[in-house]
Order: C-alpha cells, then structure tokens, then sequence
C-alpha cells in the first residue's frame, strides 16, 4: 500500500518537470494581455493593453516600451499631468499601456519590444480597432406632448456601424400606422391623444457588434387648458361683496390668473384677491369703476387659454336732484326729480305716507295729473317728471320720490306749495261770541291763505283801525286777528266784518256780537228712582240755542214741613252725569227746586216738585255687571254668562240701594244642574251657597267649578230688615283638562229631537265620581 502511493507521488513530480522543461524550452517571446491579437473598441471607452516577457531568465529583459503604429515610443505618464495615451510599469517585467478615451484616429498597430540577455530583439505586436458606440444624442426620458398635436417622440441614437431602431410601447412592439410612423429622429405619433400616456422604449440595436441598448421614454401627454365655466356677464352691487369662479381642465392642472381691460395682475388690485388653483376672483367691497371687460387666464405648460367677460356694476340709486315748488291755484305744476345709478333708475312718484305710486302716463282716477320718465342708460341718469295741471288746494303737500333700480331703492322727499286766496271755510259754522256785563269780548278771526293774509276789521263800514275808539282794539293783523270788544252799551253788541286779503284774493266773514243771558227755567225735573235714602231724577234742560251752553244743574231740597229754604241743602251736577240725591231720610216729604247754571250764572228757580221717599226697607236687588253672551233669548229665561275658565269664575255686580239700612253682606248660591223640558234641574247636594260682606269692593271669585258645565248663579244683598229680591243668571264654564279626569266632568251629548224642543241634548256629567245627566237645549 505505500509502495503504491510512492509511486504515484513519483510520477506526478516527473510530470511537472516535463512541463516546465517544455515551456522554458520554447523560444523566447513577449506576450499581449488581452492575448487577442486583434482588439476591437468603441469609441470614446478607456483601453488597457499589458505587455510582459515570456523567457526563462525575466531579469535578462530590458528596455521594455511601447510603441505606436508610427513607430514613436510612448512615453511614461509625466507627473501632474493628464495624457490621452501613456505607458505605466506594473513591475520590472510588465509594461501597461494606458488609452484613456479611444478616438478614430488611434485604430492601428501597437507594438511591444524589449531585449534580452542584451543579443536578442523580442517584439509583439496588437492591433486596435475602432468602431462608434450605440449613443443616445436626443432622447429624453420624460416627454409632454400636448393633445390633438403632431409629436414625435424623440430618439436620436448614433452608431458606427449605423444602429438599426424599434420602438416599444408599455413592453409590447408598436405596430407602425398612419398614426405611429418611425422617423430618423423619433417615433411620430399624429393628433396625440390622453390615451397615447405611457412607457415608449426606444430599441437600438448594432447587428455587427452585437451592441444592443434602449432607452425607456415616460411620455406625459399634456392637455391645453380648456375654460369650462365662465358667463359672459356678471352684476355686482356697488359697495357688496362679489365672488366668481373661472373654473377649467387641462393636464397638468392650470393655474389661472385675472386681468383687467387696463390689464392689471386683479391678485395686486386693491380690495381683490385671486386663488389661482381654481380661478376665483374676489372683491371684498364692488365700487362703481370696477365695472368693465376682465380677461381669465388659464395656463399650464401645454399652453394658454383666454376668456372675457363683462362686469356691470348695480350703482345703488341716488337721488341728486328734487326741489320744492310753489303753484298758485289753478295754475301747472312741474315737479321733476333726478337721480343717477346703473342701471339707470325708474322714478316714480307717491303721496306722503301713501303706498300706492302714480303710474307712468296719465292717472286714471285724475286725468290733471301726467306722470313722464326719461332715462339715459349711457351715463346713467335718469329723470321723472310729475306734471299737475290746474292744481288744487288739495295737490298741496309732500310727496316722495321712489328712484328704483335691481340694487336698491332711494326715496326723496319734496314739497308742491299750492298758493291760494284767503277763505273763511273752517269758521262758517262757529257760533256767536257773547259778552255780558261789559265783559271784553275776543272775536278771533283767522283766514285760511297762501300765502298768508293781512285782515283788516269794519264795523259799520268803517274801517276799526281809524275809528280811534277805545272800546275796539285790534291784535294782530294776519293770518289772525283778534277784535276786542268792550261792550259797554248796548250798540256794541252788533256785526262785525272780517276782511282777509292777498295778493291772490280777498274775502270777507261776519262775525256777531250778542249779550248773553242767563238761563231760563228748566223745561222738567222728573223723579226715575226712588228708595227709602235716594231719588234719582230725570232733568229736561232749557233750550241751549237761546244763550249760553248749560254748564251745571243745580237743586235745592228741603224737608216739606221746613217753609225756610235759606236752611235748604244744595247740591250741582254736571249735564253728563246722573242726577242723584243722596243721604235722604226715609218715610219723609221733601220739597225740591231745580235752576240751570251757564257763565252767567244761575238761571231761575223751576217750580218746586214735592216728592216723598218711602219707609225702610229690604235693598235693592244687585245688578249683575258681567257681559252676557249673545244668544237669543227665550222670553222670560235668564241670560248666560261664558266664563273664559273652565274652573273659576269672577263674579261682579253694582252695589244697590240699601233703602234706609245699611247692608251688611251679600249671599252668592251657585248649582250645576241643566233643563228637563225646559224647567231648570239642579243638583241640591252640589249647590253651594256663601255669604261676602262687601267691604269696598263688589266682586266675588267663584272657584273649585267644573269644565263645560252649566251653573245658575244667584245674589242678594242683606241689611238689618231682610234679604233684597233674587238676581239670577246662568253660567257656562270653559271646557278644561279636567274633563279627561273622573275628578272633573266629562261630557258626552247625543242630539235628537222631542215633542218640546228642535235642538236637544242629553248631557252627562261626572262631578266626584257621581253621574248625572240631563236634557239640555242649545
């Protein structure tokens, strides 16, 4: 077994010493690393040739170099420097030439030469050759046609041998059309669509070398912009905000901007702004000369897109121009009113604090009065004329003037001055002046004139002022004057003549004088009431006409027996109130008196009237002072009070006579009950009866009652001798909430007819959880 391992040891070891004999034993030579002995380079690409001897002594190698195919040594690289092609030792026994950039002109031979042992010459030689590279001259990666134009996408490649080119579009091979032609410089792809987006890969290919590249193209098409929205007018309101919107598409999305007819960037306009993503233009506050054409820009880098529009500017009305006017009578009257807004406004004209306006044209309820318009929308302006013909007194007054337009209203306020000659309408009917025991008497005399009247007085004809009599004096001499008359006899009591004038006319007015009077008797004195303390009478009054107004009345009475009347008691009423004597004893005979009073004084006593009171009594029945509803009702029945409460009720009446004794208190009885062929049924064990001592006042709350239920209500006064008569009445209650409850009542009401009566009911009511039920009309 080792004998067989030495053996093989042995016979490798003979083997490599025949190798290196045979090499060494070759002749001597220099090698060319790469060992092709042609080498083959583009253009433009760094080259590395080795050169190193192949000979059994390397140390006997010298003068190693490079030379190039014009026989000129290439010498080392300097120091510092930078050249195209240079030599550089690896070792002792290997020599690099260096070729940094290859050009056409470096193709040919290059030679390697070195001695050896200092006999023998060794030389090798290479040959370089070179050819031009597949190049990308003009073939951007990222291209933006625009669509709906001609676009070549553009692939400039160069190559020596030439480059043969194809194109690929999202990996797969383009099928040339008439839409996709192949061009020397790129691919022509005609009216280019959205749809035409993608990776286009430019395929070069060299089919000598073998060179094959490509170039992947992201084309983008781009979209011009297009401005979708946008009107061609637009109103703003002077001094209001406005806002509008250019909205548009495009790829990328544009930008906008706007400019004015002056074109002035609006986003560096006082008061506007613009957002440029989405084309809004706004003004915080719109002023009359923004109005005008302004341009929205919309751009991307596809291109730009222009738009116009229109801006009108609503300039709120202004009225500049209305002025008041004076017409006489009968006269024409032109009352014109300017004003100025955009549009233009529409003037009309209205009566002072009236809605209604005067239509355009001639009125059809007054053909004096003609409304005309006239409007200049260029500048504008507008006017409205109200034209009156043979005015009247009453087209005298304020009027206003309405300028309208879309953005607002504007009113303005005139007046129509209608001149006019003095009358003494408003005096016609005003009674005589009178005077008594040379009182002085005021005869006021005032004229209606425009424009006021100067009055002048005559008595007699003859004019007062130059009369010189102390008696007559004058105040004032218009538009009043006053005449003071003292009558100191009896001539004065006369006419006097009122003389008004202007320059558009003259009137004249009497006025009269006259003495007063005192009353004359009255015409009757006739007792309506009477108790046991108090008679109330009935006074016809003398005739007014015949002097002064009745001021009062007055009576003097006295017990029948007492002949003294300086003892009588007196007592005044005015003509407005009643005619009540009070505080009388009962069971007695009074004498009484009766005289009317004017601003004279006391007229004659009438004569006297004997009237006896009775003995006391029980009082007066109350009278009941609530509003009664107005259903008709059957004669003889009690009227019927609504409560507005479905629970209460306040109850009030008069406080009677107490007919010589003093009441003491008042008795209210209540019952809910209803009527059974017409005869009231009440409920006895729900009657409730109360007494009240009256105090100062005469009302009673009625509380605790049921909701839609009927109650008959009674009342009577008592005093020290009896209860006074019965006042009744019926009461209907409110319907309630508490109907719904067993607590309350609750209704239910069936209608039929009966013998007795057209309209009748049934009605049922539970009150404390008792049921009663009762026929009732309606």
């Amino acid at each position: 077994m080792a004998c067989g391992l030495q053996t093989n040891s042995i016979t490798k070891l003979i083997l490599w010493i025949f190798l290196i004999d045979l090499t060494y034993s070759a002749d001597p030579h220099l090698e060319i690393l790469p060992t092709q002995s042609v080498q083959r380079k583009p253009i433009g690409k760094p080259l590395i040739l080795t050169c190193q001897p192949n000979v059994e002594q390397k140390d006997l190698i010298t003068d190693l170099r490079w030379r190039d195919s014009n026989n000129n040594t290439i010498l080392p690289k300097p120091s510092g420097t930078q050249p195209v092609i240079y030599t550089e030792a690896l070792s002792r026994e290997q020599l690099m030439l260096v070729i940094s950039s290859l050009t056409d002109t470096m193709a040919g031979y290059y030679y390697c030469s070195a001695s050896y042992a200092n006999s023998e010459m060794l030389e090798n030689k290479v040959k370089v050759e070179t050819y031009v590279a597949i190049t990308w001259k003009d073939a951007p990666e990222y291209q933006s046609p625009v669509a709906g134009s001609n676009y070549v996408v553009r692939c400039v490649v160069t190559a020596n041998p030439p480059p043969t080119v194809d194109w690929l579009r999202n990996g797969d091979q383009i099928k040339l059309s008439d839409r996709f032609v192949v061009k020397h410089d790129g691919l022509l792809i005609t009216n280019v669509q959205e749809s035409d987006d993608g990776i286009y890969t430019c395929r070069a290919a060299v089919i000598q070398t073998g060179e094959l590249m490509e170039r992947n193209i992201r084309l983008d098409v781009q979209i011009k912009p297009e401005i979708t929205s946008l009107g061609e007018e637009y109103e703003a309101i002077e001094g209001q905000e406005f806002s509008v919107i250019c909205s548009g598409r495009g790829k990328p999305a544009p930008e906008f901007k706007w400019i004015n007819q002056d074109q002035k960037d609006m986003s560096l306009a006082d008061r506007f702004s613009v957002v440029g993503h989405n084309g809004q233009m706004s003004a915080t506050r719109i002023e009359e000369n923004d109005r005008g054409v302004y341009t929205c820009v919309a751009r991307n880098s596809a291109g730009i897109t222009e738009r116009k529009m229109r801006l009108n500017v609503v300039v709120k009305p202004k009225i500049y121009e209305m002025k008041n006017i004076t017409i006489p009578v009968s006269g024409e009257a032109v009352f014109t009113c300017k004003a100025k807004g955009r549009p233009a406004p529409l003037i009309t004209f209205r009566r002072w604090k009236r809605t209604e306006e005067f239509r355009v044209g001639q009125q059809e309820n007054d053909d004096r009065i003609i409304l005309e318009q006239e409007i200049d929308e260029e500048f504008g302006e507008s006017s409205g004329t109200l034209l009156i013909s043979k005015v009247l007194r009453p087209d005298d007054g304020l009027y206003q003037c309405v300028a309208r337009n879309k953005g607002d209203t504007a009113f303005e306020v005139g007046h129509i001055a209608v001149e006019y000659p003095p009358n003494f309408d408003h005096m016609k009917e005003l009674p005589p002046t009178y005077s008594w025991e040379e009182r002085p008497a005021n005869l006021s005399c005032m004229a209606m004139a425009f424009p006021n009247a100067t009055i002048e007085w005559r008595w007699n004809e003859r004019l007062v002022r130059e009369m010189q009599d102390k008696f007559l004096q004058i105040v004032e001499e218009g538009p009043r004057s006053d005449l003071i008359v003292t009558p100191v006899d009896r001539r004065y009591y006369s006419a006097y003549k009122c003389i008004a004038v202007n320059r558009l006319g003259r009137e004249e007015h009497m006025m009269e004088l006259r003495e007063a009077q005192l009353p004359t008797p009255i015409a009757q004195a006739k007792a309506r009431t009477v108790t046991a303390t108090t008679i109330i009478f009935d006074i016809i009054g003398p005739p007014t006409e015949l002097g002064m107004p009745i001021k009062a009345y007055t009576v003097q009475y006295k017990e029948e027996r007492n002949l003294d009347w300086s003892s009588a008691i007196n007592r005044t009423w005015t003509p407005d109130t009643p005619y009540v004597v009070e505080g009388l004893r009962p069971q007695t005979l009074y004498t009484l008196r009766f005289a009317a009073r004017n601003d004279v004084g006391l007229g004659q006593w009438s004569p006297t009237v004997i009237q006896g009171t009775p003995s006391r009594s029980v009082p007066v029945a109350p009278r009941i002072l609530n509003q009664f509803t107005q259903e008709e009702q059957a004669d003889g029945e009690l009227p019927i009070i609504a409560s507005t409460y479905s629970d209460k009720f306040e109850l009030i009446w008069n406080r009677p006579a107490d007919n010589g004794d003093p009441i003491d208190f008042f008795t209210i009885r209540y019952c809910p009950g209803g009527k059974v062929n017409n005869i009231w049924n009440e409920i006895e064990n729900m009657c409730l009866e109360k007494d009240y001592i009256p105090h100062d006042r005469s009302n009673q709350l009625l509380d605790k009652l049921s909701p839609d239920t009927y109650y008959r209500v009674e009342i009577k006064a008592h005093n020290g001798i009896g209860y006074s008569p019965n006042t009744s009445v019926y009461l209907k209650t409110a319907r309630g909430e508490s109907q719904r409850s067993f607590d309350g009542t609750f209704t239910y009401q069936a209608g039929f007819k009966t013998s007795s009566a057209s309209n009748t009911f049934l009605h049922i009511m539970c009150i404390n959880g008792v049921v009663f039920s009762f026929m009732l009309w309606h």
